[in-house]
């Protein structure tokens, strides 16, 4: 089977830093380099072509991340935990329960434009098999969401989560458009479903329903990331 790569399409723009932790992440999160492995600087200015500078940048980003630990021989991978990817999850709830309850209360016309064209994009990705396109529309769906309640604080939360919700997205949704296609369309009518709870504006109703897609999501992602660290 073809290893899972970081698609260069989201590395235009990217600095060599940021081109190394995102190649990394990748790596740790789909179990390519196992929990345990030791990453040297010397190793990786080799294997990417750079200096050690860019290496080091990505390295304590990833450290901070808690993909990997940072010791004196080098960096030893620790990959991600159950426990931490439901951690991650329990903050993004958080963070869309308060967004949507936000946004409830006021005209959100244009959000609701900018979502459905966002499903749009994600039908249009399944029906040409282009799993890559889809992770980032459910990524950008709920990141419109996040972006429209116009919150600095709750953007900031949701900038230090958004890579490696975006890495976990990218390697489950390899795996869905891999072994059952037809498992995204009930991903997509979920997200129609927030949709139209978001025009009731019922809060209860809103609950409801975020509550429901974290829940399928959180257990579709541990189940595909688990099984591969």
């Amino acid at each position: 089977m073809k290893k899972l790569t970081y698609p260069e399409r989201w590395l235009r723009g990217a600095s060599l830093g940021e081109q190394v932790v995102n190649k990394l992440r990748i790596q740790i999160m789909s179990g390519e380099l196992k929990k345990g492995t030791t990453l040297s600087e010397n190793q990786l200015s080799a294997e990417f072509g750079m200096s050690r500078s860019p290496i080091r940048e990505a390295l304590r980003t990833l450290s901070t991340e808690g993909l990997i630990d940072l010791q004196r021989m080098g960096a030893v991978v620790i990959g991600l935990t159950t426990r931490d990817l439901h951690e991650l999850y329990d903050v993004r709830l958080l963070l869309e329960h308060f967004v949507l309850e936000r946004l409830s209360e006021v005209n959100h016309d244009s959000i609701i434009k900018k979502l459905e064209q966002s499903i749009d994009q994600m039908n249009t990705a399944a029906k040409y098999d282009d799993y890559v396109e889809f992770a980032y529309q459910d990524l950008r769906f709920h990141e419109l969401v996040i972006i429209e309640a116009n919150h600095k604080r709750i953007l900031r939360l949701w900038e230090s989560i958004r890579e490696i919700i975006l890495a976990a997205l990218l390697i489950t949704t390899e795996k869905r458009f891999r072994n059952d296609k037809e498992a995204v369309m009930p991903l997509i009518e979920q997200h129609h479903e927030m949709i139209k709870a978001l025009k009731s504006q019922n809060i209860k109703r809103i609950q409801d329903e975020v509550k429901r897609h974290f829940k399928d999501t959180r257990n579709t992602i541990t189940a595909s990331l688990v099984n591969e660290l």
